[in-house]
């Protein structure tokens, strides 16, 4: 299946309908020009009018070929299109009447696409420019040859101020409608967009809960394996061993209980309001309650009070995985150090293991790279994915002396409760 070829950008879309009303418009001054000259026999100045109308022609044809190329269209750009599109107009109608000329409400073409392609003040000035263009000709133009007393001179001009009017509210229309249709379907991309992105949200939500699930389920599982070692059919099985066995049985079906109930959710961020201390706090009570064995220090400081934040679940798990990954590596030696200002919160965990692998090392936060034969290789990446989505990072550092410090940066403000 052929990738989707890439959006094109709003200002590129305009440009291009931009050179076909272009053309249109050199189309029709060209058909007045020849109608003028050979069905009314007036003398007009041919040499300039048609110097002008093959000037812009050729213009045309070099923005149709710039669009050719992948470079980005800035609104200046569209804006300097729209002003040389007055330019000429300008110059046609001084050679052909200036203000007398009926098709002088062509201005309102290019005030028209201004306004509803570009911001406010770019709208302002070509109104302005337009004006002061139409008020000089007013007083500067080349008039028309003979045209006092000319039979039906009136019914002409009439004639004219309508096909003029019918051109600008067809072009006007037309672009109009084509920008309407390119705003619906934005807004349907966009759409589209949203859901997937709170798709990914969840499917990293309960991968990142599933990676320290696996780590959560490594302990009671473990020690299951060894009291199912000392089974034996000859052995009769003393009734401690079955209470630890219910015991961790239970504890099992406790940690697949919370993923279920997460993934169940509407969004896994939904959380509480807490004392980013507590939140840290809590996060660490509940590792070291799963990890009985692990020798930890941890210290907390920061400003007083400290700014409440939402317990998010997903973050409270990555700093689980980072944690896990320290007491797997070292569990007599870990500490955990934090420290918050009012926008960022710096967690530091420090272990005296082996140290980083130099896969590990070239390649952090890739999935399934694991120093341990066991492992998944996942934890480490969800919680590199997780806090890029609050707008973090995870760094791993080689320790003077043996060791890896992990250093997690979060800015506050995605997780700030307001006041």
């Amino acid at each position: 299946m052929n990738p989707a070829p890439p959006l094109s950008s709003s200002n590129e879309i305009n440009l291009r309908r931009l050179v076909a009303l272009r053309l249109i418009a050199l189309t029709g001054q060209s058909a007045v020009v020849w109608a003028v000259v050979t069905k009314l026999h007036m003398e007009l100045p041919l040499r300039p009018l048609i110097g002008v109308i093959t000037g812009m022609a050729a213009i045309s044809l070099l923005t149709w070929l710039r669009l050719r190329r992948p470079w980005p269209v800035p609104d200046v750009e569209i804006f300097g299109q729209l002003l040389l599109d007055v330019v000429v107009l300008t110059a046609l109608l001084y050679f052909s009447g200036g203000a007398t000329n009926p098709f002088v409400t062509l201005y309102l073409l290019p005030l028209a696409i201004t306004a509803a392609a570009l911001p406010g003040p770019p709208t302002w000035l070509m109104a302005g420019i337009t004006a002061v263009c139409y008020s000089a000709l007013l007083f500067y133009y080349v008039p028309l040859p003979e045209s006092h007393g000319m039979p039906g001179e009136s019914h002409l001009h009439v004639f004219g101020m309508w096909l003029s009017l019918i051109m600008s509210t067809g072009l006007i229309s037309w672009f109009a409608v084509k920008m309407a249709a390119t705003l619906r379907e934005r807004d349907r991309l966009l759409a589209e967009m949203r859901e997937q992105e709170l798709k990914h949200e969840r499917i990293l939500a309960l991968g990142t809960l599933a990676a320290g699930a696996a780590h959560e389920l490594g302990t009671p599982l473990s020690t299951m394996a060894v009291l199912v070692k000392d089974f034996r059919p000859d052995v009769p099985v003393t009734e401690e061993k079955l209470v630890t066995l219910r015991g961790q049985i239970a504890r099992c079906k406790k940690i697949l209980s919370s993923i279920s109930a997460t993934a169940s959710q509407v969004r896994a961020e939904s959380g509480e309001s807490r004392p980013l201390d507590a939140f840290l706090e809590g996060i660490v009570a509940k590792w070291l309650s799963m990890r009985p064995g692990v020798h930890a220090h941890h210290r907390f400081s920061g400003a007083q009070p400290a700014p409440h934040v939402v317990a998010e679940q997903t973050l409270s798990q990555a700093i689980l995985n980072i944690l896990n990954n320290a007491a797997d590596a070292s569990p007599q030696d870990v500490e955990v150090d934090g420290h918050w200002s009012s926008a960022e919160l710096t967690l530091e965990i420090a272990d005296r293991g082996p140290g980083l692998t130099p896969e590990i090392e070239h390649n952090p936060g890739e999935p399934f790279l694991s120093t341990k034969s066991e492992g998944l290789g996942l934890g480490l990446f969800l919680a590199y994915t997780t806090f890029q989505r609050f707008g973090g990072s995870v760094r791993l550092l080689s320790r003077e002396g043996g060791g890896v410090l992990c250093r997690l940066t979060l800015p506050l403000a995605p997780i700030l409760v307001s006041s």
